[in-house]
């Protein structure tokens, strides 16, 4: 084979080059799914990443249309073929997936699949993630040139990721030392300035029966430096304050967010986006963020829900944001719940502040789906 004339060759190059200088894993996971569908020519494609409990912590697709990914719903488990990419370092093609003697079922709403391959991202003999790519276009089934092709791809997925994990794994530590650096200077400048205020005022008490004047003086001292204290503390504090989304983007700040509240609260929420988010701007953003913020806390108190999911997207050049569980539901239009728990008022009023709209689907019994849909800018 002719590398340098190789469509397949080609294309596979551009993405390796273009991965390498990406540092962030989501862009990284995006750009394998695209590439991966492109090289075995596939009508679907998808790269999963386990959450080591039985499901998947991403799950990026390709080839499916917003409204199919939504009919689908939540992320799917690590079950049948998907479960069987991590099991083994081993590929799997098959020109009939329901042939195949670990294939289970999918949901009503899913697209009829015929010819599969799967290839598994192997990293330091772990695998870590898995290519699954379904329908080979113009053939009955995927050839042995596109198996060899996804697996040279899986390999350069499998450094990709891990360098992009300790990448991550490196910010994460800078961020803890620059935090006790600060929390070290908050000790020494602010508790320092504290205790001169507490000297000048207890000084403003002794002298007051006998020199009013004295204690006029010492009590400028106490106001100048309590409001010299207060401005350190709020700049210490401004410093301390977690990476935001003006920082980040709303993408990896909610894929953070959504990966705390995971450990913290021990729950199985996931989280999903589709590559080519439209341009909103840093403080569409932000309000974006906190609607996903009150969305979560609401199904996370709430729902007694045993899944919950975001998901963000790009709809018809705008920004779509989901959060649904599959909990107690609720009645959207109840007076009384709206004013005491659920914030969805103040939801609505971002939403509409960013020229937006907020839909609520929810009844009892059948789970809640909040859903933000913001124009570009």
């Amino acid at each position: 084979m002719d590398q340098a004339r190789d469509p397949a060759f080609t294309e596979l190059s551009d993405a390796v080059l273009a991965i390498a200088a990406e540092r962030s894993l989501e862009p990284i996971l995006q750009r394998m799914v695209a590439t991966a569908r492109e090289l075995a020519r596939a009508r679907y494609a998808a790269l999963g990443i386990p959450d080591g409990a039985g499901g998947f912590v991403r799950f990026i697709t390709a080839g499916l249309t917003d409204e199919e990914v939504a009919r689908i719903g939540p992320l799917p488990r690590t079950h049948g073929l998907l479960g069987a990419m991590l099991e083994s370092s081993e590929p799997v093609r098959t020109p009939d997936i329901k042939a195949h003697p670990r294939y289970r079922w999918w949901p009503a709403a899913h697209p009829d699949m015929g010819s599969f391959l799967g290839v598994p991202v192997v990293s330091k003999e772990r695998v870590i993630a898995a290519f699954y790519l379904t329908d080979r276009e113009g053939q009955a089934a995927f050839s042995a040139a596109d198996q060899d092709a996804i697996e040279l791809l899986a390999a350069h997925a499998a450094v990709a990721i891990e360098n992009a994990r300790s990448y991550d794994l490196a910010r994460e530590l800078s961020v803890i030392e620059e935090r006790n650096r600060l929390a070290r200077e908050l000790h020494d400048s602010v508790t320092q300035r504290l205790f001169s205020l507490q000297l000048a005022a207890e000084t403003a008490v002794t002298v007051l029966d006998r020199d009013v004047e004295a204690a006029r003086t010492q009590l400028g001292r106490v106001q100048e430096m309590a409001r010299e204290a207060m401005a350190e503390l709020r700049a210490v504090i401004f410093e301390l304050r977690p990476a935001t989304v003006q920082d980040e983007g709303l993408l990896v700040a909610l894929r953070k967010h959504v990966d705390v509240l995971r450990r913290v609260e021990q729950r199985q929420i996931s989280f999903t986006a589709d590559g080519g988010l439209p341009p909103v701007g840093t403080a569409v953003e932000g309000e974006a963020f906190r609607i996903a913020q009150e969305a979560l806390n609401n199904a996370l108190r709430h729902s007694g829900a045993a899944r919950i999911w975001v998901r963000l997207a790009g709809r018809d050049g705008r920004l779509a944001l989901e959060v649904g569980d599959d909990g107690i539901g609720f009645d959207p239009t109840s007076a009384g719940l709206r004013s005491r728990r659920l914030g969805l008022t103040s939801m609505e009023e971002r939403a509409d502040g960013l020229g937006g709209a907020l839909r609520v689907d929810s009844k009892a019994g059948a789970g809640t789906r909040v859903t933000l849909e913001v124009p570009a800018r």
